[in-house]
């Protein structure tokens, strides 16, 4: 199988060749060429543990890795993590889901692409001999699950931006307590936009990103998207039948690479009723459902700051779609975008997406709530899934992180503070972080220093 960039102006590649480039030359994001349809298979995947239904959906991908590399690869990607099942579906009501993707090593859903994505480096440098510096941008969970993904591993230099100051503290402590010498948190004065904005200025420097051999662990990065896409899989087998084309899955996501991975299987023959958008106060991809405008506003830093963005970096693909794989129309679209910080389209609506949006005020309350009627915790984030659902309704709700990585939400919910022995390891660690400028020259330099 091929993959091809959404600005059409790259040459189409293999699987391993889209993992290392990350970004596409022409500053596009790679898409499969063609998409394999999964009704037939669902028979015979449907009793399949965890790492065996990934390992049976990435041979329709990776065509280009040995078979047994790659089982080896799923398998030990997700050897890691504490829960049997992986992804535990657990039942709220009869019309109410969660699918808990918060058993990996850093208590985020991000574990399930980066633990992948980390494992398929690490094949990479030993099949190429190269050395690797990875970048990436964070607004929390990212940095975290990379680094986790990445420590110690041999021939891979890693640069985590982030914003300082605006994710939790527990967070920064998972990315800066490692004690490993490949990992450099670089602390930035700005936002997660300007980290990300200078990621991607920085990958279409093409001289320094073969200079470094630089590629990312953002989820520009396409081996994310559908790592992400197999927990999709794994929970609509789960439903039973009957169920499976009547339940909408209800995604926090500021970035869209979530709930993109998951819509990605409607193009692989997968019936799912729909998708709902759920952010935070940072609205911008409710505010492009509701009005088809989609342009920036100031980030307000919120209680679910793993979702405090404005740019979101995986809309491209989805455009890429809506404008029925047009990459000139896409590039214009882009290129108007990044002149004047917004687009409105005539109309903007994908048939299946639907979306909310949770105030700061909200999430205490929904907190609480959701704890006093299904006896259940959930973090701030996945609490902005939880507002106006239909009761009538089946949902099954992505639970994006562990509560105890966001203890401060929960005194003001009047609730016990939630904790793990996983993060209470780090409170006694020494934090090392790199303060930088925001520019995509002051990393650049910070980087050619340390890879």
């Amino acid at each position: 199988m091929k993959f091809v960039s959404t600005r059409g102006q790259a040459d189409k590649v293999h699987f391993s060749e889209a993992v290392a480039e990350g970004l596409a030359p022409d500053g596009g994001l790679y898409l499969p060429e063609e998409f394999p349809d999964l009704s037939k298979f669902i028979n015979e995947w449907q009793n399949l543990n965890y790492s065996e239904l990934s390992y049976e959906f990435f041979k329709l991908f990776a065509s280009d890795i040995d078979l047994g590399i790659l089982q080896k690869i799923v398998e030990d990607s997700y050897s890691e993590f504490s829960h049997p099942e992986i992804a535990p579906v657990l039942s709220l009501n009869s019309n109410l889901k969660v699918l808990e993707l918060f058993h990996g090593p850093t208590l985020a859903f991000k574990d399930f692409a980066l633990q992948f994505l980390g494992n398929l480096y690490e094949e990479q440098i030993r099949k190429s001999g190269k050395n690797l510096t990875i970048i990436g941008a964070t607004s929390g969970d990212t940095g975290a699950a990379a680094i986790s993904g990445l420590l110690g591993k041999k021939g891979v230099r890693v640069f985590i931006l982030y914003p300082n100051g605006k994710i939790s503290p527990l967070q920064e402590r998972q990315m800066t307590c490692t004690g490993a010498d490949n990992i450099f948190p670089l602390a930035i004065e700005g936002t997660f936009d300007d980290a990300q904005k200078s990621v991607k200025e920085i990958f279409s420097d093409l001289d320094f990103k073969l200079k470094v051999g630089l590629s990312a662990v953002n989820s520009i990065n396409l081996a994310r998207i559908l790592a992400q896409s197999v927990y999709y899989l794994f929970a609509w087998l789960k439903l039973d039948q009957k169920e499976r084309n009547q339940t909408i899955f209800v995604v926090p996501t500021g970035n869209f690479g979530n709930v993109f991975a998951g819509w990605l299987l409607s193009k692989m023959n997968i019936q799912i009723k729909g998708f709902r958008v759920a952010t935070n106060q940072n609205d911008v991809l409710h505010r492009l459902f509701q009005s088809g405008e989609y342009s920036l506003e100031k980030v307000s830093p919120s209680l679910a700051p793993s979702m405090d963005i404005q740019v979101a970096s995986n809309f491209e693909r989805l455009l890429y779609f809506f404008l029925d794989g047009n990459s000139e129309k896409l590039r214009d679209v882009m290129n108007e975008f990044s002149k004047k910080g917004k687009f409105c389209f005539e109309k903007f609506s994908i048939q299946g997406f639907s979306s909310s949006s949770v105030s700061d005020e909200e999430i205490p309350e929904i907190i609480k709530a959701v704890k006093n009627k299904y006896n259940y915790t959930v973090d701030p984030h996945t609490a902005c899934a939880f507002k106006n659902l239909d009761p009538s309704a089946k949902f099954l709700i992505l639970a994006t992180a562990h509560p105890a990585k966001f203890p401060d939400v929960y005194t003001q919910s009047g609730l016990e503070k939630p904790s793990s022995p996983v993060l209470d390891s780090l409170l006694d660690k020494k934090i090392i972080k790199y303060p930088v400028g925001t520019s995509a020259t002051e990393i650049r330099d910070f980087i050619e220093r340390n890879y």
